[in-house]
């Protein structure tokens, strides 16, 4: 590393997370309690632990939080995010979603429609750029950090800044 290039960024606080996602405190907790998104650096492990959260669990918070901005009841997101971690893997930020009345449409490979809460049915509705939201969430910690700058172009705000959080 050059002197110039800042300390690479290896974890968000759970406060610092729930600020860059644009969340309570108090939502990120009842989130990885419920096992929504647990943090997948550190999580929890009794009274005075801190969570550490990955560039990835900003990420998938991210959109949930998108989607509940949306209208989706958080049970559905629930279900909508347990679908998508399980076919598009770590890669849930790139999905094309298409958003209507409490529902969402998961478009894949430009031709295919798949609702994720009912099977079949299908109204146009919106479609949401999940690129988008890690766009967002990337300036969000450009907003907190900004003496930072990008280090890799792969790895996002996760190369950037400071050792912890």
């Amino acid at each position: 590393m050059s002197p110039e290039e800042p300390p690479v960024i290896q974890h968000y606080s759970g406060k610092k997370a729930a600020e860059i996602v644009g969340i309570t405190y108090r939502q990120l907790d009842y989130w990885a309690r419920t096992d929504l998104v647990r943090p997948s650096i550190t999580d929890a492990a009794g009274s005075g632990s801190r969570r550490k959260y990955s560039y990835r669990d900003l990420l998938e918070l991210k959109v949930i939080k998108t989607l509940l901005d949306a209208g989706i009841k958080l049970e559905s997101v629930r279900t909508i995010f347990e679908y998508l971690t399980r076919q598009l893997g770590e890669d849930v930020a790139s999905a094309q979603l298409v958003i209507t009345g409490g529902s969402a449409i998961l478009v894949r490979d430009d031709d295919e429609l798949v609702d994720m809460l009912k099977q079949g049915q299908f109204v146009m509705g919106s479609v949401l750029s999940l690129g988008g939201v890690q766009r967002e969430g990337d300036d969000a910690i450009v907003d907190l950090f900004p003496a930072a700058s990008p280090v890799a172009q792969s790895e996002g705000p996760a190369s950037r800044a400071v050792a912890e959080v």
